[in-house]
């Protein structure tokens, strides 16, 4: 291995061994504790310590690192306290999630690194987003991302570098090469020489560097790096390297050739840069052992910290607040002039006022630039805010959400847009696992709000009206929003603007054109959790919201006969349940309506809440009205059958006859 230490001095070469040798010798002491049973589990980064340190040296302090299980020399050139890493891997109250998750599954604001998720493609749009905000920032500073070769086979690695390309964001892409994606192969996982041949698809600059060799790729960082601050733009950099040991310890290695394992043992970064400083009379042996044994002590001592920790305390009412970040801004309420104005439009005149209320709130989504979207909600709004706030995306849901998540870590706010909440389904991972379980996980808000253009009865058939809302209430950690008046529509999307956590904030196409109302022209927020009272009656509690609130009042007016309680829950999550009693308790009847399909639909939630809690008050069964348990067809007479009102005569006939 030939090192090139012409840019270095004596001293930092030894401060450069220091750090390379400090995250080998942890997980030695680590694997030692994990067969004590003392840590639970561990993926070795033996092998690959040189990539790892290299970045975190090249990159500045107030940086973004978004490192994988293997990174450790990452966390330990960050100068975080051993103590706390300790106890982060042992799930006690000192390490950065309270217990609440493992190993590197963390991000800390205060050291600039953003952990991944066990799906390990997301964190790469994450990435996107930040450096999406140094962009708007106007901030010379690269975000740093790694992914391995196997997880370089998931769609978000195509996503996030198509993105990054296209919009010039400041990203290193790092891909660690090291042969094997868990188990399998190199030959099995694709086909092409080397991963810097995919930068010619991408129109971006693509480095190979020999991943082992510290030098040749702490220069490579910091000369890629320092290029990216003054010339923003993405740059994948391949790192050939190879893992020593198993994906994690319980996997082992026996699936390597014996050859190829040797052959790679003789390449060891750790071995040849300290054989290379002993030759260059760099390093003696003797300063090799101080070295050594210091680190060793600090090891010792910070592990005793950690041990002499007490186990976190489980206390329910803790865990529960902790899904959400506190809303510290209270709610605006409504006055002055009023407007008549249609649902859609209160919609956009939400966002308008959400933009010009906050200068950090970026708009995202497919079409949503100069055509305005596919349903004119952001016309007019580049001539006002500008290309770099309202963002024309590539067909990358996932990344694009994973964007937003990288926005807020900015400390800023989005609205993504889903052209249809079918389409939702290709960025799912990313709502489910990285929005909704981030604040939980280490406290970071997310400011992210998803716009769910959604329903049927618009004949868009099986893939454009899909009332998908159930998906996301069933997730800790999302806020679902689905109004069905214009008034509502904008004082909650406003609301869900100012909210610190991820909004899916649904609306009914079959209402943007259709209904109209008198809405405060001021800007205003509205109250989540909260159900509106349409209408009063004695004999029956009719519980619905979005376009079946609508239904439940056209079929009300051609009975006038039927007293009834119409309540809008212009939430699901959460939703009022106090609203919810109180009627029910009143009218003794309940019939629980909605546009969803009826087998987990929300409508079983609370008919749960209300067999659970409320059994007494009832005089009849709880009855919900839904929708057939088919996906939607297209035809118009097909499409009615499908849908829920269809059925709403039969229910109210049936509940009205106890």
């Amino acid at each position: 291995m030939l090192y090139d230490r012409s840019a270095y001095s004596d001293d930092q070469l030894k401060s450069i061994y220091t750090e390379l040798i400090k995250p080998r010798l942890i997980e030695e002491k680590m694997l030692v504790l994990l067969r004590q049973g003392k840590i639970a589990k561990w993926f070795s980064g033996i092998g690959q310590e040189a990539i790892s340190v290299a970045c975190g040296l090249a990159l500045k302090p107030e940086e973004y690192i978004l490192p994988m299980h293997r990174n450790l020399g990452v966390f330990t050139t960050r100068k975080i306290p051993l103590n706390r890493l300790f106890s982060q891997w042992q799930g006690k109250d000192g390490g950065f999630t309270r217990g609440r998750d493992r190993s590197f599954h963390f991000g800390t604001q205060e050291f600039k690194i953003i952990g991944m998720i066990s799906h390990l493609g997301p964190q790469m749009g994450v990435a996107d987003g930040i450096a999406l905000g140094h962009l708007l920032k106007k901030e010379q500073a690269v975000t740093a991302v790694f992914t391995g070769d196997g997880g370089a086979s998931e769609g978000d690695f195509h996503e996030s570098i198509n993105v990054a390309a296209v919009w010039d964001l400041p990203v290193i892409f790092i891909v660690e090469n090291n042969g094997y994606g868990l188990s399998t192969p190199s030959r099995e996982q694709f086909r092409m020489k080397q991963f810097i041949d995919k930068g010619i698809g991408y129109g971006i600059d693509a480095v190979q560097v020999d991943g082992n060799n510290i030098l040749e790729t702490l220069s490579a960082f910091q000369e890629i790096a320092q290029s990216i601050r003054e010339k923003p733009r993405p740059v994948l950099l391949e790192c050939m390297t190879f893992r020593m040991r198993g994906h994690e310890e319980a996997s082992g290695t026996k699936y390597v050739p014996p050859a190829l394992m040797e052959e790679w043992a003789k390449k060891d970064p750790i071995n040849n840069f300290e054989n290379f400083l002993l030759k260059e009379k760099v390093l003696s042996e003797a300063d090799i052992v101080l070295i050594r044994k210091n680190i060793k002590q600090d090891i010792e001592k910070n592990l005793e910290i950690s041990f002499a920790e007490e186990k976190p305390l489980a206390v329910t009412d803790t865990e529960l607040n902790d899904v959400f970040k506190e809303r510290e801004l209270g709610f605006t309420m409504p006055s002055g002039p009023q407007s008549e104005m249609r649902f859609l439009d209160a919609i956009t005149q939400a966002m308008r006022q959400g933009m010009q209320k906050y200068p950090e709130l970026v708009i995202m989504g497919q079409d949503i630039a100069e055509y305005g979207g596919v349903f004119k909600a952001t016309a007019g709004f580049v001539e006002e805010f500008g290309k770099s706030r309202i963002r024309n995306t590539p067909i990358c849901e996932s990344a694009i959400i994973g964007a937003g998540l990288g926005l807020s870590i900015q400390g800023m706010k989005s609205i993504v847009e889903m052209q249809f909440a079918d389409f939702v389904t290709c960025g799912f991972n990313q709502i489910i696992n990285n929005l909704a379980k981030t604040h939980y996980r280490w406290g970071q808000n997310v400011d992210v709000v998803v716009r769910m253009p959604t329903g049927a009865g618009v004949a868009a058939g099986p893939f454009h009206s899909q009332s998908n809302e159930a998906w996301f209430t069933h997730t800790p950690g999302l806020k679902v929003v689905y109004p069905a008046f214009p008034d509502d529509a904008k004082g909650l999307l406003l609301s869900a603007i100012e909210d610190p956590n991820p909004v899916m904030y649904f609306e009914h196409k079959g209402l943007y054109r259709t209904i109209t109302g008198s809405v405060p022209d001021a800007y205003f927020s509205l109250e989540f959790g909260k159900a509106r009272l349409v209408q009063e009656g004695t004999d029956v509690s009719i519980i619905a919201y979005g376009l079946a609130v609508h239904w439940a009042m056209d079929y009300l007016k051609l009975h006038p006969e039927i007293s009834a309680d119409l309540l809008d829950l212009r939430t699901l999550i959460p939703w009022d349940k106090e609203a919810v009693v109180k009627s029910l308790s009143k009218t003794g009847r309940v019939l629980i309506f909605h546009e969803d399909t009826m087998v987990g639909g929300f409508g079983a939630e609370i008919a749960a809440y209300i067999a659970e809690n409320c059994f007494d008050a009832l005089d009849a069964p709880i009855i919900r009205c839904a929708s057939l348990e088919t996906p939607i067809p297209m035809n118009v007479a097909l499409e009615e059958n499908f849908l829920a009102k269809s059925r709403l005569a039969d229910a109210m006939d049936r509940i009205l006859a106890y």
